[in-house]
């Protein structure tokens, strides 16, 4: 774990609040995992003690957005030294188990685990808001930038139709919108690849988009 002491806090409009995560957000945090993200696979959820357990792994990296004393947003990041030329991975392998084992606390990227918004909150550019912080935090420890796989989620509405590549092209093309890789680009993420068997989720056809946001780009 590393040294540095890192804090960000953000008062938001109507009074939500963006703030590191504290050991008391963790069973709301596993509560609202089932909620952003119905149809994922039991194995790939994050449970209430993996949240406690990347406290200790990386404090400074995770954060939660709350409205009075509800957490209403989340992400999980970790460092990583990853390998762009060789980019093909799972989510499962990434998080291991729930567990962070494989952050790297040299690593020179911030790579986002998730990033989630209670359905009732959606519109109001909160998961722009965790990404700020994200960037924040990898700004202070001078790293290059975030990385982070979004799930293609419109894809699965379509899945009969065409094909993830094809799906995939569109969206590149400006031909298509995906409610979550289009969001995060117009964040300022960039498209690298298409990850095929990413993550167990049928809402995205099992695919994810590999993204990346450099650390001299504003979110």
């Amino acid at each position: 774990m590393t040294t540095e002491i890192i804090t960000y806090r953000k008062v938001l409009p109507g009074g939500l609040l963006v703030q590191h995560m504290q050991p008391y957000h963790a069973q709301q945090l596993e509560a609202l995992q089932r909620i952003v993200f119905p149809d994922l696979a039991e194995d790939e959820l994050i449970k209430a003690p993996h949240y406690l357990r990347h406290l200790d792994v990386f404090p400074e990296g995770q954060f939660v957005i709350t409205d009075s004393d509800k957490v209403v947003g989340m992400t999980t990041t970790m460092r990583s030294n990853f390998d762009f030329t060789d980019y093909y991975h799972t989510f499962k392998e990434t998080i291991a188990g729930g567990w962070l084992t494989r952050h790297e606390p040299g690593g020179d990227w911030l790579y986002g685990l998730d990033v989630g918004v209670h359905p009732k909150y959606r519109g109001m550019g909160l998961a722009r808001e965790l990404y700020r912080a994200r960037h924040y935090v990898a700004r202070q420890l001078g790293l290059k930038g975030q990385v982070t796989v979004g799930m293609m989620n419109g894809y699965g509405a379509v899945s009969n139709e065409m094909s993830g590549e094809q799906y995939y092209q569109e969206l590149l093309a400006g031909k298509r919108k995906d409610p979550t890789v289009s969001a995060q680009m117009k964040v300022g993420f960039e498209p690298i690849a298409l990850i095929p068997d990413y993550l167990n989720d049928p809402t995205c056809g099992n695919y994810g988009v590999l993204i990346k946001l450099d650390i001299d780009k504003e979110p």
